[in-house]
């Protein structure tokens, strides 16, 4: 009988071409693949809530696969961490779930953060991990801009051509800018979201946060459900998925 597991995981995003397998290229749920072949002695199948892209990291990653060899699951973590190295992956937490669990399709949220440092000089310890702009933002004019975009909207102006969403209406349950010292935090929360939806935000906040854009801008380019109309996308740097949400709580 198979053991359905439950995987908390984080990751630097900077090695990979992101989280969905791709022939040819290093990704996150290939890398957790191996492992948990390695432990399992056999092919697994991981699967992922979130679909994270090419540099995009994680705090908080959900995923589920099936092992044919049921083992203690105080144990798993450790195991499937010690197959994991040298990649900059690490599983938190193993929970055995029941069948009807499914990383993806169970998820009734999910959570996102994106960091943005505001500073002259270069990234030295942080390069890769944030996004460093050589300007102040206004944090509040952002805030303004922001708040249009709650609710349920027509996100197409923020949908990357390549999405392949049936539908680009989604629901922001909250998008929140805060200012911690010489860093500005953006955090989102939704059931789900389009590709690139949160760095497509992220870069027209900051357009307003500069001064290019007044904060009614970003209202005028939702309505116009134009993808031209976007401002720049934000870099993968500073986006975390940093926690996927269940009806259980977790």
């Amino acid at each position: 009988m198979s053991q359905r597991l439950r995987l908390l995981i984080e990751y630097d995003g900077r090695p990979y071409s992101g989280w969905q397998r791709q022939d040819g290229q290093p990704t996150v749920q290939a890398a957790l693949e191996r492992a948990a072949e390695a432990l399992d002695g056999q092919p697994v199948l991981v699967q992922g809530a979130g679909r994270t892209d090419t540099g995009v990291h994680a705090t908080g990653q959900v995923a589920h696969l099936e092992l044919q060899t049921p083992r203690p699951v105080r144990k798993l973590a450790d195991a499937l961490n010690h197959h994991l190295r040298p990649d900059p992956v690490a599983v938190l937490k193993v929970e055995e779930v029941d069948e009807s669990f499914h990383a993806r399709f169970s998820a009734t949220g999910r959570a996102y953060r994106y960091i943005i440092q505001t500073r002259r000089a270069h990234l030295t310890f942080d390069r890769g991990l944030i996004w460093r702009t050589p300007f102040k933002l206004d944090v509040d004019a952002m805030q303004e801009a922001a708040n249009h975009l709650i609710g349920e909207h027509d996100f197409t102006t923020f949908r990357d051509t390549a999405c392949q969403a049936k539908s680009p209406v989604k629901t922001l349950d909250t998008l929140n800018v805060a200012c911690l010292a010489d860093r500005i935090e953006i955090t989102t929360t939704a059931r789900s979201f389009l590709h690139r939806q949160v760095r497509s935000i992220t870069g027209s906040l900051v357009e307003v946060g500069r001064g290019q854009q007044k904060p009614g801008w970003m209202k005028e380019i939702l309505e116009a459900r134009d993808r031209t109309a976007c401002g720049p996308v934000a870099p993968a740097d500073g986006l975390y998925l940093e926690r996927v949400m269940y009806g259980d709580g977790g």
